[in-house]
């Protein structure tokens, strides 16, 4: 089994109250302000870390300087969470053999593992993987990819990068509902970890506070493609976001994450944590309401929420973050870490901590 040795999240150093943003966006916008200002106060996000300064957006209405930006604050965001992730970790950089590198809101050829393995010192042999698109779900689908990498090779050890600046894709035109939403629900973060096949993570006198990842599972629904996720042209990225998501996630999930567990001698009862990505508030009530979680499983991920708005594939690494550091469960115990994104699609990672 795979043994997460490492995890790191990194935000921008500029931070808003929810309250800042809403007046921020009323200014600049079109949009009948009442409606912003209830579906900015609907998501219960208390503030967010952003790239830019606020008021830094008047003026962003060009995607070529939108994803200009991306890529420069991206790299700088990913080199930070990976440096602090491999310390933690006891890990040199020539030591890693593969990057995966997630993000959904910005494209860069070279990408941007390339990158970020020079910047870092990485081998020049490392194994590369970039992976544009996943959206919310990058951080479950990574962890996945990790897995079965040093499955085959447990000798090795292997880091994930998730990098999402979303308010870099803001539409100040859009009026829609989904765009309303997006402008009050996302953030701007990066978060790596670092991943050591079984041989690896048994060699020296190093101790780990992080699980083993037991297995891992995809699930595709079909004719959901547009749940959501983005609309690409030449005004960059246009969110796509049904209003009847969260019906979707009562429809499937409890089924699947039965059968996932139940596949593995495991029942929803056993699960002593939780590792939910903190995709909005209706999301994760049908969460809690689906799999019966209504003593506390999911604090930390409405924390996260609170604090940070939800911040694409890296939230649900933060979540794992604040897992081990606040609410590790005993050794032995089963965990489960998931989170839902575009496609429509849904990530499940058996842990065992």
């Amino acid at each position: 089994m795979m043994r997460v040795a490492a995890v790191r999240t990194v935000l921008p150093e500029h931070y808003y109250s929810q309250e800042e943003i809403t007046d921020a966006v009323a200014r600049w916008t079109q949009a009948d302000e009442r409606l912003l200002r209830r579906f900015h106060a609907a998501t219960r996000v208390a503030g967010r870390p952003l790239v830019w300064p606020v008021e830094a957006y008047r003026d962003l209405d060009d995607f070529g300087t939108a994803n200009d930006a991306f890529i420069d604050n991206a790299l700088d965001l990913g080199e930070r969470a990976m440096r602090e992730a491999l310390a933690r970790a006891r890990t040199d950089a020539d030591e890693v053999d593969q990057i995966i590198v997630c993000s959904s809101t910005g494209v860069a050829t070279p990408t941007l593992d390339v990158r970020l393995a020079q910047r870092v010192g990485l081998r020049p042999d490392v194994r590369r993987v970039p992976v544009f698109g996943l959206g919310c779900s990058g951080g479950a689908a990574g962890l996945g990819q990790l897995h079965d990498y040093l499955r085959g090779r447990p000798e090795q050890a292997a880091v994930l990068v998730c990098v999402e600046l979303c308010s870099l894709t803001l539409q100040r035109d859009d009026t829609s509902t989904a765009n309303l939403v997006a402008s009050g629900l996302f953030g701007d973060g990066a978060a790596a970890v670092v991943a050591l096949g079984e041989q690896a993570a048994e060699r020296g006198d190093r101790a780990w506070d992080g699980p083993r990842v037991v297995a891992s599972r995809s699930k595709l629904y079909p004719d959901t493609e547009r749940l959501m996720g983005w609309d690409i042209g030449e005004h960059g990225f246009r969110t796509i976001l049904a209003a009847d998501l969260a019906d979707q996630v009562e429809a499937v999930l409890a089924d699947d994450v039965a059968s996932f567990l139940g596949d593995h001698g495991l029942s929803p009862k056993e699960v002593s944590s939780w590792v939910c990505h903190p995709g909005g508030p209706k999301v994760i009530e049908r969460i809690s309401d689906v799999l019966g979680l209504h003593h506390g499983e999911l604090d930390l991920t409405w924390r996260s929420l609170r604090r940070l708005g939800n911040l694409s594939s890296v939230s649900v690494l933060d979540v794992l973050e604040e897992t081990i550091a606040d609410r590790r469960p005993p050794e032995g115990e089963p965990g489960l870490l998931m989170a839902l994104g575009p496609g429509f699609s849904a990530d499940l990672v058996l842990l065992r901590w």
